[in-house]
């Protein structure tokens, strides 16, 4: 797990959290995987293609999904991507930095280590 928060990387890794989770219940081709997650956070998250694709493409090629095209004579070919064991031990890890960084956010906003309140006006 991560010591320190790495601020540049949060975007990717909640991106990579989310794929991973979702491929981690089942196996899915690429957009439904998106409307899986966009369905369970009712909207809250979603993907565009140009964001999808790129992240899916790099964690199979680190080993972390595997992808495995359709059977053609069912319809439309399509990638089929699954989570490996190193996606799964990735997962864990990001799970672990990601209750780490809510637990830390919300002690410091909740007054434990910061104020708690919102100050306004001139200093």
């Amino acid at each position: 797990m991560t010591t320190v928060f790495d601020s540049q990387t949060f975007g990717r890794k909640i991106n990579e959290l989310l794929l991973l989770q979702e491929l981690n219940r089942a196996p899915l081709h690429g957009y439904q995987v998106v409307l899986e997650i966009e369905e369970r956070s009712r909207g809250y998250f979603q993907f565009s293609h140009g964001t999808l694709y790129p992240i899916l493409h790099r964690l199979e090629k680190e080993g972390r999904v595997s992808g495995r095209w359709s059977d053609p004579e069912k319809g439309r070919p399509r990638k089929e991507y699954a989570v490996t064991e190193a996606g799964r031990t990735y997962l864990a890890e990001l799970l672990g930095e990601w209750r780490e960084m809510t637990r830390r956010l919300s002690s410091l906003l909740d007054g434990e280590g910061g104020t708690d309140t919102v100050r306004t006006g001139a200093a």
